[in-house]
């Protein structure tokens, strides 16, 4: 399987700073995981953007990805009452 390239905005960077150090360690493991397979099972593409969402217990990760390029892009980490917004 192709590798894809992982960055991350510097505003979801601060999002997944400021949350607590076990689910920031468990969110940083699944974002890692992208690299490798960018639609893992259970994600699910958000209605009406090119975006899509992977869960972790409570909180939700939301990335783009770039076929051609190789790329996704995490662009929002937070609370699934919150991320949305």
């Amino acid at each position: 399987m192709a590798r894809y390239k992982l960055f991350i905005k510097r505003s979801a960077a601060k999002e997944l700073e400021e949350l607590p150090v076990k689910v920031r360690r468990r969110i940083a493991l699944r974002m890692e995981k992208l690299g490798s397979d960018p639609r893992p099972p259970g994600t699910e593409k958000l209605s009406g953007q090119e975006k899509y969402r992977i869960r972790q217990g409570d909180y939700r990760v939301l990335y783009a990805i770039d076929d051609d390029s190789g790329t996704v892009t995490i662009v929002k980490v937070g609370h699934r009452r919150d991320v949305y917004r």
